[in-house]
Parts: C-alpha cells; sequence; structure tokens
C-alpha cells in the first residue's frame, strides 16, 4: 500500500522541530522575502539549521520562492537560489515560471515543485510542468477527488502529486487574491497578506424605489465575515487518499503555533499509520477529537467530496475550541522536575494533556505543584509576563524534551 510523505509546515526552527517530533516525514518553510509568508521567523540561519537537522535524522525540507516575481526582484531569487542548493535542501516551491526557468539555469540540482498558486487543475496542465523541469505539483485546493483521479492515471508516471489535507482555505482562486493589497497595500502574492479575507465586513444594498437609502445585509454589531472560509479538514477521507496513490499529503499553517502544529501533525501521522496497518479498522472520530482541540474557524471537506459544496463560508468569523488552550513546551528534565517554557497562565489545580508522538490519546494529568524555576520554591501559580516564562512541574513519565502540553481551560 502506497504510504504518502506527510508535510508539515515550519515557521521557524523551533517549529520545524515540534512538526518532526510529531512525525511529519518533512517540513516546507519559507526564504523570509520570496515566499508567501514573509512574516514567518525563517531567516537563513534558522533554515540552515532546520536543514542540518532534519538530515541528520533522516527527514527533508522544502522551501519555497513562489511569490509572482516582478522583473526587478531576480537578482535576490538568483542569490537564494543558489544559496539553496548550497544548503542541500530537499526542493524548492515555485509559482512562476519565470522563477522556475532561473532555478534551472542557476542551480540544476534542485528539485523543484510546483506550487498550489499555479492552479493546477488537470493533467494536462501537470505534464506541462513536468516537461519543463517540475519533479512534483501541488494540486488545487478546488479539485474533487474524482478529478484528482483523473489527473493521477493521466500524468507522466514519474511526476509526484500533492494536495492539501487540513488547514485555512483563500478566498481567492487557489490563494491567488488582490484584495489584501486592494485594502492593505499588503500583496497576497509577494507574501504580505493582511489576510483580508477574514475581516467583518458591512455589507448594504440600496433600495430600488429609494435612491441613497442603504439597507443593512445579514449583519450583525461585527459585520458580516462573507469572505471568511472553514478550515479544511480531510481526515476522515485518509483512506480514500492514501488508495489514490498521491505522494505528498499537506498540512497548511508557518504561522501557527507548536501547539497547533504538535497536536494536527499527530493526528493525521496516526491516522495514515493506523490505515496502513489495519484497514478494515480505520475510525476517523477519534483523530477527529483532537483536531478539534485546537483553534479552527470549523471544518469543512470543501470540494473534495462535491465540487457543488457551498458549506464552507463561515459567516460569523468565530473560531472554536473553547476548552482547550497551550499551556506549555517541555524543555528539560531536571531531577524528575521538567522545566516548561509556559505559553499561558498555569496554576495548581489544573488538569492537563500530554500530547505524545505517535499515540491519539494524550496523557491526562493535574499539576499538584509548581517551582520557581530559579528559586526552587513552590508557587501556586505563573503567568507568562514576558517571552520564554519558565517553571518546574511534575510531567507523567513518558513525556520528552519537546512535548507540547495542553490546558483544559474549563475544568
Amino acid at each position: 500500500m502506497n504510504k504518502p510523505e506527510l508535510l508539515a509546515p515550519a515557521g521557524s526552527f523551533k517549529k520545524a522541530k515540534t512538526a518532526f517530533t510529531y512525525g511529519a516525514d518533512a517540513v516546507y518553510c519559507g526564504t523570509s522575502s520570496l515566499s508567501l509568508r514573509t512574516r514567518a521567523e525563517m531567516d537563513n540561519n534558522e533554515l540552515y539549521k532546520t536543514i542540518k537537522y532534519a538530515h541528520d535524522i533522516g527527514k527533508k525540507v522544502y522551501t519555497t520562492i513562489n511569490i509572482f516575481a516582478w522583473d526587478e526582484r531576480y537578482e535576490e531569487i538568483k542569490g537564494q537560489v543558489k544559496e539553496l542548493e548550497k544548503l542541500k535542501v530537499d526542493g524548492v516551491i515555485v509559482a512562476d515560471g519565470g522563477v522556475l526557468e532561473l532555478i534551472k539555469e542557476v542551480a540544476p540540482t534542485l528539485d523543484i515543485h510546483i506550487s498550489t498558486q499555479a492552479n493546477i487543475v488537470g493533467h494536462n496542465s501537470s505534464n506541462f510542468w513536468y516537461k519543463n523541469g517540475a519533479n512534483r505539483v501541488i494540486l488545487a485546493r478546488e479539485l474533487n477527488k474524482n478529478q484528482i483521479k483523473e489527473l493521477i492515471k493521466n500524468k507522466n508516471s514519474k511526476l509526484e502529486t500533492e494536495i492539501f489535507v487540513h488547514g485555512a482555505i483563500c478566498f481567492g482562486y487557489s490563494g491567488r487574491c488582490f484584495l489584501s493589497d486592494f485594502l492593505a497595500g499588503r500583496s497576497a502574492n509577494l507574501g504580505d497578506c493582511a489576510q483580508s479575507c477574514r475581516w467583518g465586513y458591512n455589507v448594504y444594498v440600496e433600495e430600488v424605489n429609494n435612491k441613497g437609502n442603504l439597507m443593512p445585509v445579514e449583519t450583525d454589531e461585527n459585520g458580516t465575515y462573507i469572505f471568511s472560509s472553514k478550515d479544511l479538514c480531510l481526515i476522515k477521507e485518509i483512506p480514500e487518499i492514501v488508495d489514490m496513490g498521491i505522494n505528498s499529503l499537506k498540512i497548511e499553517g508557518r504561522l501557527k503555533t507548536e501547539y497547533y502544529l504538535a497536536t494536527v501533525i499527530n493526528a493525521y501521522r496516526n491516522a495514515i499509520d493506523d490505515y496502513i496497518k489495519n484497514p478494515q479498522e480505520y475510525d476517523y472520530t477519534k483523530y477527529l477529537a483532537e483536531l478539534e482541540k485546537v483553534k479552527t474557524r470549523g471544518l469543512t471537506t470543501f470540494y473534495f467530496n462535491d465540487r457543488d459544496n457551498k458549506d464552507f463560508q463561515e459567516y460569523e468569523g468565530k473560531q472554536y475550541n473553547p476548552d482547550f488552550e497551550f499551556g506549555a513546551i517541555a524543555l528539560k528534565n531536571e531531577n524528575e522536575k521538567w522545566i516548561v517554557e509556559i505559553k499561558n497562565k498555569l496554576q495548581v489545580g489544573d488538569k492537563m494533556e500530554l500530547i505524545i508522538p505517535k499515540t491519539v490519546t494524550p496523557e491526562k494529568f493535574e499539576i499538584t505543584e509548581l517551582w520557581d524555576v530559579e528559586t526552587d520554591e513552590k508557587i501556586d501559580c505563573i503567568n507568562p509576563g514576558k517571552l520564554g516564562q519558565l517553571v518546574k512541574m511534575k510531567l507523567p513519565k513518558e513525556c520528552k524534551e519537546g512535548f507540547i502540553i495542553r490546558r483544559e481551560k474549563n475544568a
């Protein structure tokens, strides 16, 4: 049975380590100013550390140069591409044909992956990119499963395919959108999206017989979130996706927290492995229960099952999950007390969950004692008043460095 790669986002070296800890086979990350997430924390030094770390543990790193490049950006791109070849990155994700030609010219050993931004919706387009040097195509999220199957059947057999299985969906076609540039002067196609589709809007119509009188449409005190989509979630569809023979399953979210990454990656890692091990016993509900413990706008299969699906807009603009939040990251074990970096207020009596790699069900525990990290004196609570706030606590024996801890808010 085909075992697809699980590909996770990494907005920093620290997040890349979290992704690998929880089962990612590869990560994708930006190249500072030349990707579609320029606000991620991955500079060239971070990228170097990420690639070295990944290769040392047998994992892969792909980088993105998926902007639509103005002519004046090509000298910068040339320098970055040459650097990536020296770093031995495992693939470069591009959307612009000119960028692809430049890579072939100045860094011919680099594998080239064609971004979802290129709107690949059929085998003819896939084969065009293959003939022009691509090793992989990342398919448009607008495709349904029958279209994906047809594409795979008719593409060149040497060309790899990748699809998104989880994360945010842009209102624009395959993420190509000019709304942010128009409203905020920040171009989504140059890596600086302001996420204008998540804003609240007040929508009005003019009465036909009363010119100038504007009537509000489907609005409340916060406006109307007419462009905001639910988040993609294909956890139930993992059996079909694996059986299709897709090479890589991609999770969106380079700006997400380590908590988000640990939860989502761990759920999909277990889902893929469990299905391959026991296809007849696949039960998506236990993985879905974990996915629902992170903030989400509501979940949708988008067009995967039905090209006519309209149930993916999030008109209220809300994020769901009132019950759990990021608690801490385990850093170091000192005499059976763990030093952890806290992410929200923690206090004695809090109900916690330790997310354990390769295990669907988290380990539940209660904070019975807290110690000041410098004086070792007992304390009752601690607030994340500054970045990197540390505290000592006891954790379940299964804990290791880098494990993520969530807090149950309403316990």
